[in-house]
């Protein structure tokens, strides 16, 4: 994924923080790199719909795709 690289700015910094006794900022910037994660994979998720739609596409549109009994 393209967006990785933030995930290891957010290590630095919690190293950062850790390092220099700054224990409420590394906890807080755990919680960042669960929400950064969370967004790359929603993010990741999206386009692959996306592109996955657009291969398959065969002009039955988006409201089409309930109707297949896919669960």
């Amino acid at each position: 994924m393209r967006s990785d690289w933030i995930l290891d700015v957010l290590t630095d910094l919690k190293t950062f923080a850790t390092a220099n006794d700054l224990p409420v900022l590394a906890e807080q910037l755990d919680d960042t790199a669960i929400v950064a994660l969370a967004e790359i994979a929603a993010l990741h998720e999206r386009t692959q719909s996306n592109s996955h739609g657009d291969e398959h596409s065969s002009g039955g549109g988006i409201s089409g795709a309930g109707a297949s009994g896919h669960a």
